[in-house]
Order: structure tokens, then C-alpha cells, then sequence
């Protein structure tokens, strides 16, 4: 029955761009501008985890892991993003045959990049780049005000978010060949940082 299915099926890995860079370098905005103007999907990992309801058993240890600045297991967190893009495409909001994924906040460790290699086939990764660790706690403190995100208001969890960024997640970067990684210098404005990932992506972005 499964040729019948109402429900869309792709088994074939999703077609992504991967986007790195530390807490606030600007990876959300970026995503969302790519997203809007090639009609690619956007998928940050933060909306998925902050969206998990907190009395749910994934919530729960969500909420017990980010309330101290801390990564949830790498088996889990992988399950959590591989279900809610199951979901997003059996609801006709991802269609994997049609658009990249821009993939920010995921993976975060070397071992979550080792597990994802059988959902996605990444094609480009984009890192953001920025200097000075201070200025991303007060652009993160004030996005906190704006968007109510209380896990983004404490600086001492900020700073232990920058760390696991530092220690983790640059370690993700060594699983992928360096002619697929392309930095980019987000201590400059959001326009101007879009305006050189589409210079020098434009041939990916538009096909």
C-alpha cells in the first residue's frame, strides 16, 4: 500500500546547506533571507526545540539541558530534527525533491555530523565568523528582551553556550572536506553578509 500512500514519501538524502557560526552570529537572519529569495527551506534547530511542549518527555529534557547552556545527547537531538522533518514534509511545508535545506543549529557536535551523513547530502556549509565573543552576548541579551527568550537573558549561560560552540561544534567542521566550507565575516551588517554569500553562492542557490 505503500505506492498509495496520501502521504509524501522521499527516502533519498535532503539536498543542504549548512550553516555554522556561534550564538547570534546572525545564522536565523541568514537563513531566512536565502529562504525567502530562493525559495529554499529554512530549519533552525531553535525553533524545533523551543517549540517542544515543556511538560512533553522531549521537552523536558530539552528545557534541563538548555536551562544550563548545555547540548542535549547527540542520539536525541538527531531523533527530535529527524521526526520534525518528517513532519514538515508529510505536511506539504518542505519539499525535499524541490528545495535545499538550509540547516542551521544542527549538528552541533562531530557526532551528530557522523550521524546525519544518511539523512542529508550536504552541498555547500557557510560559516559565520566573529571576533569578539562579548559583542554576541549583548546582541543575544537584546534579541532576548525583543523576542521574550528567557534562555538567552543570563550572560553566565551565554557564555557557556559560546564555549560549547568553541570546544563542539567548530569539531563538526572538520568532518566535512574544506572545499565544500566558505567563511564569511558576520561582525558586518546582515545585508552585507548576505550580499557575499550570494556572490559567492549564487550558482547553488539558484539551481
Amino acid at each position: 500500500m505503500e505506492k498509495d500512500s496520501i502521504i509524501p514519501q522521499h527516502d533519498a538524502p535532503y539536498r543542504t546547506v549548512l550553516i555554522f557560526g556561534p550564538p547570534g552570529a546572525g545564522k536565523g537572519t541568514l537563513g531566512k533571507f536565502l529562504s525567502s529569495a530562493g525559495n529554499h527551506f529554512h530549519l533552525s534547530s531553535g525553533d524545533i526545540f523551543r517549540g517542544l511542549a515543556p511538560e512533553s518527555p522531549a521537552g523536558k529534557l530539552y528545557h534541563k539541558y538548555a536551562g544550563k547552556g548545555l547540548l542535549l545527547p547527540d542520539e536525541v537531538t538527531i531523533q527530535i530534527w529527524h521526526h520534525f522533518v518528517h513532519g514538515l514534509i508529510a505536511t506539504n511545508r518542505y519539499f525535499p525533491s524541490q528545495q535545499l535545506l538550509l540547516l542551521d543549529g544542527v549538528p552541533r557536535t562531530l557526532q551528530q555530523a557522523e550521524l546525519l551523513k544518511k539523512y542529508i547530502h550536504v552541498e555547500k556549509v557557510i560559516v559565520l565568523k566573529i571576533k569578539h565573543a562579548e559583542a554576541l552576548i549583548k546582541r543575544l541579551q537584546r534579541r532576548a528582551l525583543i523576542e521574550k527568550r528567557h534562555d538567552d537573558m543570563d550572560p553566565e549561560i551565554l557564555r557557556t553556550r559560546m564555549k560549547v560552540y568553541t570546544q563542539e561544534t567548530t569539531k563538526a567542521l572538520t568532518h566535512y572536506p574544506q572545499s565544500l566550507i566558505s567563511e564569511f565575516d558576520a561582525d558586518q551588517k546582515p545585508l552585507e553578509v548576505l550580499r557575499d554569500v550570494l556572490v559567492s553562492l549564487t550558482n547553488l542557490l539558484t539551481h
